[in-house]
């Protein structure tokens, strides 16, 4: 007997049985008239109703009889069935997958064919499965039907709901069988076996790319397409990834539903979450390949890797540069772009990254969440703990491939680097300057707008960077934390630490390309450089004297100003300079730091045992352009020039008198105002210059140092050692 068929009129569809061809037109009609007598919903099928209810009375009479799991419909315990047998009956005619349930297997069919049968009526997005098309359309009405019974959180989809359960009971029943690890969805298992398998089955027809997930090739084809579906409804932002939107809200909001429960840290995002969690844990579960180091994030190793690759995927289309990472390449743009699309809610300051705005808002906050656990010091980053850990290791993982010099930063390398090419590629648009690192040109920037950002909380006092202000604390807080392993010396600034060592290696690496000179810091250099080239580029801006040092012109100031802000503790004296009152401070203490490696003789200054050197050397480094005459000390020469020029820039402000040498102004001045600091302490008599005491005080020892190289008799002063001499001259 031939089979009756039922045809739908609607749509080409044949059914064998009258009640599923009911139940299909019902699909046309939106006809429902199974209603619950629960709660409002309506089914188009009786069964449908019946399954529906034992969501309110919680019967489950279908039991597996392998393991204890209960089921509401028999469907889910023959598909459970199937867990436990393996059994995959339904296998693709296109390829060789097979699969537990018959619909699995239909949809995977649409994966060959493309057909995505099921039409949204709101907006013409289509779908392969109903289900999909279902929680598409919840998208639109806002609908989470799907409520957690211990927290207020509801859901549009139950697989959703059932996961989150799972982050209330911890439970993880999907474990890998070849590690350890366990997974609270069985999605989760599936991706994290690519890992070993590195399977990546699903391939972007534009380029060659491969992913090991469905949901990354469709979010890597909007970087083909610039497709964003993702629209804000607060602001005019859209996304390429639905997840990108969910956590933008958030910055409208506020929400912040991941909570840590190690400390009160919440977060806007459950991966951030995650992450957090692996910096109370310690927990690195990314190992590299290639060497030891290991990640708390898959996507830096992934960063890492090409480290070892030196692969640059990511290329700007305004420039020629390349990047490693797609955020660093969203960075870079807003440097052609000048976009600072993070704002700080305190301030007016807007930021180009968002780890800048956070780290920004911690100066308002003061928060410095990140201590070591070495020492005590926090930090308001993270890389600055990174950085600082490695004060304490030594630590210098960055090498330079052109020197054998190590870096413990990788921006350090990139800066040295360019010591080597020469590049200067952050270039003022005021003056013509350039420089090698964006925080010199940042600095360089506060000399043309005077601007000091960096305010002292204990004095008045403002810095243009805050490397001045943290060094200027220590002046407050007397801190040296930064000790010489050879000497006992300690020192504010890690700078002073490493020049000082040279000190005792002797090591002058930077050498002078137009004379053979070496120097120990390139400071020196610099300033050596300008005595070839003339140049001195910080003038005054009250008289027109130029100076090749800016400490020279900061301390030239004062003279105008009459400003001496460095007091002595011991006395009442200050000074202008603060190496002046170190120096100073020794004539209290006696110190006497610096040793002549030829005689016994030691000095209170560096200059002095420098000057003091070239008497054992002969050395006279500074030569006269007039005549040949040359001279140890560079005062001395710029003292001697003034005998030709016959300039004399240090007048008296109480008489007419000028004179050549401000030492000579000093003593003149002591004239009028009748002091004399220098007394002598075997008699009462005192002296307005250091050098009469000098000489007064050997009418007292009897010394006479200046000895005739012709006869045998010594004086008290050089002038009659000078004038005796002349006595053999006339003879």
């Amino acid at each position: 007997m031939e089979k009756t068929l039922y045809q739908c009129d609607v749509c080409d569809k044949s059914f064998s049985k009258s009640s599923n061809f009911t139940a299909h037109r019902r699909m046309h009609t939106g006809e429902k008239p199974y209603a619950c007598d629960v709660c409002e919903k309506s089914f188009s099928e009786s069964g449908k109703l019946t399954k529906h209810k034992r969501t309110h009375t919680g019967e489950k009479p279908y039991a597996c009889d392998v393991c204890e799991k209960l089921f509401s419909e028999s469907s889910q315990l023959t598909k459970h069935k199937r867990t436990h047998t393996g059994e995959k009956p339904y296998a693709c005619d296109v390829c060789e997958k097979s699969f537990s349930e018959s619909g699995s297997l239909t949809k995977h069919k649409r994966t060959h064919t493309g057909e995505k049968p099921y039409a949204c009526d709101v907006c013409e997005k289509s779908f392969s499965t109903s289900t999909d098309l279902t929680i598409h359309r919840r998208m639109h009405t806002g609908e989470k039907p799907f409520p957690c019974d211990v927290c207020e959180k509801s859901f549009s989809k139950s697989g959703n709901l059932i996961a989150h359960r799972r982050m209330h009971t911890g439970e993880k029943p999907y474990a890998c069988d070849v590690c350890e690890k366990s997974f609270s969805e069985s999605g989760k298992l599936t991706k994290h076996k690519r890992t070993h398998t590195g399977e990546k089955p699903y391939a972007c027809d534009v380029c060659e790319k491969s992913f090991s997930e469905g949901g990354s090739l469709t979010k890597h084809k909007r970087t083909h397409t610039g497709e964003k579906p993702y629209a804000c409804d607060v602001c005019d932002k859209s996304f390429s990834r639905s997840t990108d939107l969910t956590i933008h809200r958030r910055m409208h909001t506020g929400e912040k539903s991941y909570a840590c429960d190690v400390c009160e840290k919440s977060f806007s995002e459950s991966g951030s979450l995650t992450k957090h969690k692996r910096t109370h844990t310690g927990e690195k579960l990314f190992p590299c390949d290639v060497c030891e180091k290991s990640f708390s994030k898959s996507g830096n190793l992934i960063a890492h890797r090409r480290t070892h690759t030196g692969e640059k995927p990511f290329h700007c289309d305004v420039c020629d540069k390349s990047f490693s990472t797609s955020s660093n390449l969203t960075r870079h743009k807003r440097t052609h772009t000048g976009e600072k699309p993070f704002p700080c809610d305190v301030c007016e300051k807007s930021f180009s990254k968002s780890g800048n705005l956070t780290a920004h808002r911690r100066t308002h906050t003061g928060e410095k969440p990140y201590a070591c656990d070495v020492c005590e010091k926090s930090f308001s980053e993270s890389g600055s703990l990174t950085k600082h850990k490695r004060t304490h290791t030594g630590e210098k993982p960055y090498a330079c491939d052109v020197c054998e010099k190590s870096f413990s930063t990788s921006s350090n390398l990139t800066t040295h680097r360019r010591t080597h090419t020469g590049e200067k590629p952050y270039a003022c648009d005021v003056c013509e300057k350039s420089f090698s690192a964006s925080s010199h040109l940042t600095r360089h920037k506060r000399t043309h707008t005077g601007e000091k950002p960096y305010a002292c909380d204990v004095c008045e006092k403002s810095f243009s960077a805050s490397t001045d202000l943290i060094a200027h604390r220590r002046t407050h807080t007397g801190e040296k934390p930064y000790a010489c392993d050879v000497c006992e010396k300690s020192f504010s600034e890690s700078s002073h630490l490493t020049r000082h060592k040279r000190t005792h290696t002797g090591e002058k690496p930077y050498a002078c390309d137009v004379c053979e000179k070496s120097f120990s810091t390139s400071t020196d250099l610099t300033i050596h450089r300008r005595m070839h080239t003339g140049e001195k580029p910080f003038p005054c801006d009250v008289c027109d004297k130029s100076f090749s040092k800016s400490g020279n012109l900061i301390a030239h100031r004062r003279m105008h100003t009459g400003e001496k802000p460095y007091a002595c503790d011991v006395c009442e004296k200050s000074f202008t300079e603060s190496g002046s009152l170190t120096k100073h401070r020794r004539t209290h203490t006696g110190e006497k730091p610096y040793a002549c490696d030829v005689c016994e003789k030691s000095f209170s200054r560096s200059t002095d045992l420098t000057i003091h050197r070239r008497m054992h050397t002969g050395e006279k480094p500074y030569a006269c352009d007039v005549c040949e005459k040359s001279f140890s000390e560079s005062g001395s020469l710029t003292k001697h020039r003034r005998t030709h020029t016959g300039e004399k820039p240090y007048a008296c402000d109480v008489c007419d008198k000028s004179f050549s040498r401000c030492t000579d102004l000093t003593i003149h001045r002591r004239m009028h105002t009748g002091e004399k600091p220098y007394a002598c302490d075997v008699c009462d008599k005192s002296f307005s210059a250091s050098s009469n005491l000098t000489r007064h005080k050997r009418t007292h020892t009897g010394d006479k140092p200046y000895a005739c190289d012709v006869c045998d008799k010594s004086f008290s002063e050089s002038g009659n050692l000078t004038r005796h001499k002349r006595t053999h001259m006339a003879h």
